[in-house]
């Protein structure tokens, strides 16, 4: 059913690595296709019939899963039924081109459609940075900006200010899955170094820090996002895990301690897209500024 102040009939679409759990889609026009991971006893759909923690099992197994990009025919169908829900408008925020053809694949399946306006982005980014983008798309769609805004001004806008950061145990399945990107392999694993990675200008992941030990990922990451923030700027926080969720408990509650006046803070846990390049004991924390 459309909300009654979504009086442009807009839908949002994304994938099932926007890490949006069902309970915050749940009273939105947010529609998500399922990347599709093949592994050795079959193709599975990320979200549907394969969650992260069945990844985890597998790489501790030895067992290294591929990941490939949704079927035409699930973005097609996802796209019809956007239609029969009675939208007329779409905006797709798609995994970042760096690490998948998946936005290069809708945004040619939207050119095929004559009885939907489609505007398909791509976000750059990836887990809860591309989520709280389309979150707070919604909220914007709800506040009552019009299309044309969220098209030219909006969007493109909280793509480019956006700032995910997180943590990962290993660079090992990144190195394998050949998603290392400008990620810089370190030697000092055996002393618990770990890196930061955030996503470079062109949508690649990159190392921004590292740091020993795992009590200071979570300080180097506050500090990041504080370098971020602007004064007098409204923010909202995103927060995901992999893995950690006790971690992010006691995260989430230094992130408010640290950023109190956020507008909104969301949590997510990494799908299993992800989960595949990065494992698991992933902590990640970003922050989203909403420049008027």
């Amino acid at each position: 059913m459309i909300s009654l102040s979504n009086v442009q009939k807009i839908a949002l679409l994304t994938d099932s690595t926007a890490d949006l759990s069902p309970a915050l889609r749940e009273g939105k026009p947010i529609y998500t296709v399922p990347l599709k991971i093949v592994c050795t006893d079959g193709e599975y759909s990320d979200g549907v019939d394969i969650f992260s923690g069945d990844i985890y099992e597998r790489l501790h197994r030895g067992e290294l899963p591929r990941t490939s990009l949704p079927d035409g025919g699930s973005v097609s169908d996802t796209l019809d039924q956007i239609k029969a829900d009675g939208y007329e408008r779409v905006l797709a925020v798609m995994l970042s081109s760096g690490l998948s053809g998946t936005y290069n694949m809708v945004r040619l399946l939207a050119e095929t459609r004559s009885d939907l306006e489609i505007a398909v982005f791509d976000s750059k980014s990836g887990s809860l940075g591309m989520g709280i983008m389309v979150l707070q798309l919604w909220e914007d769609i709800l506040a009552g900006a019009d299309w044309d805004t969220l098209v030219h001004k909006r969007v493109p806008q909280l793509i480019d200010n956006t700032f995910p950061f997180f943590s990962v145990d290993t660079l090992e399945y990144l190195s394998k899955g050949g998603r290392i990107g400008k990620v810089t392999a370190l030697a000092g694993t055996l002393l618990s170094i770990k890196p930061v990675i955030s996503f470079a200008g062109d949508g690649q992941l990159q190392s921004v820090a590292k740091v020993r030990g795992r009590r200071q990922v979570q300080d180097k990451i506050l500090d990041l996002m504080a370098q971020k923030l602007k004064p007098g700027v409204r923010y909202n926080l995103g927060i995901a895990n992999g893995g950690a969720p006790e971690e992010m408990a006691e995260f989430a509650v230094r992130m408010r301690e640290r950023f109190p006046n956020a507008e909104h803070m969301w949590e997510g846990e990494i799908d299993a897209t992800l989960s595949v390049y990065i494992g698991d004991g992933v902590l990640g924390g970003g922050i989203q500024l909403l420049e008027d």
